[in-house]
């Protein structure tokens, strides 16, 4: 269909692409569709007169009519199906437009809004994309990935749509998520979108909503669990490693009870990460060294609450620890820095509940055996707040609200500037709202959340909130793996990477701003991120060594910039 090197489109330069495909065909390709900016020419050459309105447009006149449509949708909703629909049939003019409205789009692409999309996936379904590898097929996977359209596969990310967001079991709507994120793969790193694939592992569902749903698409089927899970799951995996054995494979929405397990199952067989474990953890981790230098102390000193004890929250521990190892405190000291919190109260080693995840951050039981304990013997936030005196307070919980005016002002009296993230999304989930924190600190907090939120007005000054989005840094990891031809992904990697992004926030230049970038400048972050990345893969010795000018050059021929190239026809390529 066409022949093309994606690692050489880096810049709008003159490049020609062979194609041959013709008529209706050419027009129906969304990576080769220009609509009507195909000049007059091409117009010729592919049979295209007459399918198109005569007059010949100029991609920013395009680009003008598509954000005027944009902006006659009335819900976000609508929104994202307007632009899921132009991705579907102009791929470059999808991320053209994304480019000149990132901060306004990015959210409907992405968080929050993807996850009313995934909500709705039957019902708003148009045009399939990306591989359903469901269970029925479980026998005919590698068949699955030979039907995929493009061979040059080079990031996968994969769901099995147990644990959306904050909103559960989705099944196959959790399609949306993959989509959504290698759009951002795209958009922040510029991996060409030929090279990504999306996939949904279809093994039924329990939300019995779907399942009474006669317009739900995926299979109407309880959730295969057990050993039938791990068999198709693993099934998959060797797939992907005959089909496309140098791709990077993201883990991403699975359910605290498969995220961690099979990370570490799979993490030393091909290269691997899972977002919501690494990902986040290294983006929060991000916003926390930024903070702390804003302060003037060091991570090692920091006294950190997390509450919420699932995958996110071990994956922002896991970061922190290794960052404070990495400033000279050991193994055992960084772990006992960190107060877990989880549905059953502090995570402590007299508990003989805890998950195989939780056990290495369980405080020893003789640091509160002083403590007064309440008659359930569940030792809630706010007990923790009153006897730690947190300097860090973050919120992986999804319980709207849980950090109230009384904990916060508790921890406020105790900290000069308390750094506190709420970070569960959507904005329904928030712990708390930016500006009920600011108020209730006296304007000294300084604060990132999971969701947007606008500016803070406090005393006539606006404060601006940062939100520690993972698309700061996953993009960025992906493009740094790609250009060093990584074999494995570390946890020094996204240590790397959380180093790279603090070195971008603003907050270091003025106190009021954002503790993350603009989203503007997501690009280059990626690109800053990227180069961090790869440095660390060939330290870590999973990567051959270049030079720092090689790498650089590596990242910056990968970064796909959305643009019409030249085509000419040729039979049969």
């Amino acid at each position: 269909m066409l022949k093309e090197d994606h690692s050489t489109q880096g810049s709008e330069d003159e490049d020609v692409l062979e194609v041959s495909l013709t008529g209706q065909a050419l027009l129906e390709n969304p990576l080769l569709n220009k609509g009507s900016v195909f000049p007059e020419d091409e117009r010729r050459e592919f049979h295209l007169l007459g399918l198109l309105p005569p007059h010949v447009a100029e991609l920013e006149v395009q680009e003008q009519r598509t954000y005027e449509n944009y902006l006659r949708k009335d819900n976000d909703l609508e929104r994202y199906i307007f632009l899921a629909s132009l991705q579907d049939r102009n791929e470059v003019l999808f991320y053209r437009l994304l480019l000149q409205h990132v901060r306004e789009m990015s959210p409907i692409i992405y968080t929050p809004v993807v996850g009313l999309a995934c909500q709705n996936y039957s019902h708003i379904y148009r045009r399939p994309r990306g591989l359903y590898v469901s269970y029925p097929y479980r026998d005919e996977i590698d068949t699955l990935l030979q039907n995929v359209p493009h061979k040059d596969v080079r990031v996968i990310v994969v769901t099995d749509g147990e644990r959306i967001l904050g909103l559960g079991d989705l099944g196959v709507g959790g399609m949306g998520i993959p989509v959504g994120k290698l759009a951002l793969y795209t958009l922040c790193a510029g991996i060409h979108p030929a090279t990504t694939l999306p996939v949904v592992l279809d093994v039924g569902t329990d939300n019995r909503a779907l399942l009474a749903d006669p317009l739900y698409l995926g299979w109407h089927h309880r959730r295969v669990r057990g050993a039938d899970y791990d068999t198709f799951v693993d099934r998959f995996v060797q797939a992907v490693k005959r089909r496309f054995p140098s791709a990077l494979l993201q883990w991403e929405d699975f359910a605290k009870g498969n995220a961690r397990r099979l990370l570490d199952r799979y993490q030393q067989q091909l290269c691997s990460f899972n977002d919501d474990i690494q990902g986040t953890g290294a983006v929060t981790l991000a916003g926390l060294l930024a903070a702390i230098k804003i302060t003037k102390a060091t991570l090692r000193k920091q006294r950190v609450v997390i509450l919420g004890a699932g995958s996110a929250a071990t994956g922002i521990a896991e970061q922190i620890v290794a960052a404070m190892q990495s400033e000279g405190s050991s193994l055992e000291q960084a772990r006992r820095a960190i107060w877990l919190i989880d549905s059953h109260g502090l995570v402590h080693s007299g508990r003989d509940d805890l998950e195989t995840e939780k056990v290495p951050y369980a405080q020893p039981q003789e640091r509160i055996t002083n403590w007064p304990l309440s008659p359930a013997q569940k030792i809630g936030l706010q007990e923790v707040v009153e006897q730690v005196h947190p300097t860090v307070l973050i919120g992986t919980a999804a319980q709207a609200g849980v950090f109230t005016e009384q904990i916060i002002r508790e921890m406020a009296r105790h900290v000069e500037r308390p750094i506190i993230f709420p970070l569960s999304n959507p904005t329904s989930k928030s712990e708390a709202v930016p500006a009920d924190l600011i108020e209730w600190t006296e304007g000294r907090a300084l604060i990132a959340t999971g969701s947007p939120f606008a500016d803070v007005i406090y005393h006539g000054q606006a404060i601006s909130i940062g939100q520690c989005n993972n698309m700061f840094i996953f993009p960025g990891v992906g493009l740094g793996v790609l250009a060093s031809h990584a074999q494995r992904v570390t946890i020094d990697m996204f240590v790397a990477a959380a180093h790279a992004l603090s070195e971008c926030s603003p907050a270091l230049k003025d106190a009021r701003a954002s503790l993350y970038p603009a989203v503007e400048d997501v690009r280059e972050v990626s690109r800053c991120v990227a180069i961090a990345v790869g440095l660390a893969a060939q330290h870590a010795g999973v990567a051959r060594p270049t030079s720092r000018e090689e790498l650089e050059r590596r990242v910056t021929a990968l970064m796909w910039v959305p643009h019409y190239p030249r085509l000419k026809y040729k039979a049969d390529v």
